[in-house]
């Protein structure tokens, strides 16, 4: 008996460990180890730092700001793409609203989906080849002043 009521504790603290785990990453990804970072948005309302984390893996890219439930208003995730494409996100197990703001190879501002619909399966695509998206808390764009033809100044970026 003794041996059967130490396997059911160890399986009962695995099992707790897998959920603490779980939610620990279902809230804050970024202690996966996502790169941090800072980069520039130009506008003619002015300049802009922002905080960011840099997804770049596919796991990264996969998971991007799911299950958060607050962004701060100067952080954002940097999707980086590669080559430019014809480049699709959606809202899946997203719970706060954000601005997608894509962006050419060169830095430019291609697009803005403002204020995306929180936990929404619809394709919002880039309509057009870019090497980027950022994401931000929903409205920041409008806030700062971002517009398509603005500027994103990071090493990601060529020709800024």
């Amino acid at each position: 008996m003794r041996h059967v009521l130490s396997r059911t504790a160890t399986s009962a603290v695995l099992l707790l460990f897998s959920i603490d785990i779980l939610t620990n990453v279902a809230v804050s990804p970024s202690d996966a180890g996502m790169r941090r970072e800072t980069l520039v948005l130009v506008t003619a309302a002015g300049e802009h730092v922002m905080d960011i984390e840099v997804a770049e893996t596919a796991e990264e890219k996969a998971h991007g700001l799911m299950f958060r439930t607050s962004l701060a208003d100067n952080a954002g995730m940097l999707f980086e793409f590669g080559p430019p494409q014809e480049v699709t996100m959606w809202m899946r197990n997203t719970y706060i609203s954000l601005d997608m703001v894509f962006i050419r190879k060169d830095g430019v501002v291609h697009r803005i989906e403002a204020r995306t619909e929180p936990l929404s399966e619809r394709v919002i695509a880039s309509r057009g080849s870019v090497a980027a998206v950022l994401e931000l808390a929903g409205g920041a764009a409008e806030r700062l002043g971002i517009k398509p033809g603005d500027r994103v100044r990071h090493p990601y970026f060529k020709a800024n």
